[in-house]
């Protein structure tokens, strides 16, 4: 072999290492990004160590929806020494009013029904919704989601720091991939009981 189709083979193999990273960044940036779950705030729905893909995509041209899950950057005060993002799931959306009493999450007066919050066997009930605070009642203003985790009790989220701005949302959680045995989309819950407005 002569050099120069020695020094061809090489500059391709070169050129095809440093596309291959440039789509992959831009993939990651803009598209979607592998995400870790490292709390126990979503379980049962999402146990730590599993993987699921965060959409980052969709979200530039559609608004989030209740009972998305999303990745996102906490408050200042919540930010962890690792940098990591939480995950939660939206339940209040700018504009709407969410209570918590009697154990029970309302949007704007009415309780919502929530299968996916945390039970400790299948078949028992779920866990009460509680506050750690005085405050109980939150109007979420324009632009803002209330986040909660589906293990109540295990979970820092709205009740704790308020809503969120949507531009602090990294991505809505779309597809859980590893462990390869609980592959699958990430369903978003419907909630019949409120007013089809949404």
């Amino acid at each position: 072999m002569t050099r120069r189709p020695l020094l061809g083979c090489l500059f391709e193999i070169v050129e095809t290492l440093v596309l291959t990273l440039i789509i992959f960044l831009v993939i990651q940036t803009f598209v979607a990004q592998p995400y870790k779950v490292q709390q126990q705030s979503m379980e049962h729905t999402l146990e730590p160590d599993q993987y699921v893909l965060v959409d980052k995509l969709t979200p530039r041209f559609d608004t989030y929806k209740r009972g998305d899950i999303v990745v996102f950057t906490p408050p200042a005060d919540w930010v962890q020494e690792d940098g990591t993002p939480f995950i939660k799931r939206v339940i209040g959306l700018g504009g709407d009013t969410v209570e918590v009493r009697d154990g029970k999450v309302f949007i704007n007066g009415t309780e919502i029904d929530e299968e996916y919050v945390y039970a400790s066997e299948p078949g028992d009930p779920p866990q009460p919704t509680t506050v750690p605070g005085d405050e109980h009642r939150w109007v979420i203003p324009t632009d803002e989601l209330f986040l909660l985790g589906d293990h109540r009790a295990a979970s820092a989220d709205s009740r704790t720091f308020g809503p969120v701005p949507a531009v602090q949302v990294i991505g809505r959680a779309w597809l859980r991939y590893w462990p390869i045995d609980v592959f699958g989309i990430l369903k978003t819950p419907t909630y019949p009981e409120l007013a089809p407005t949404e």
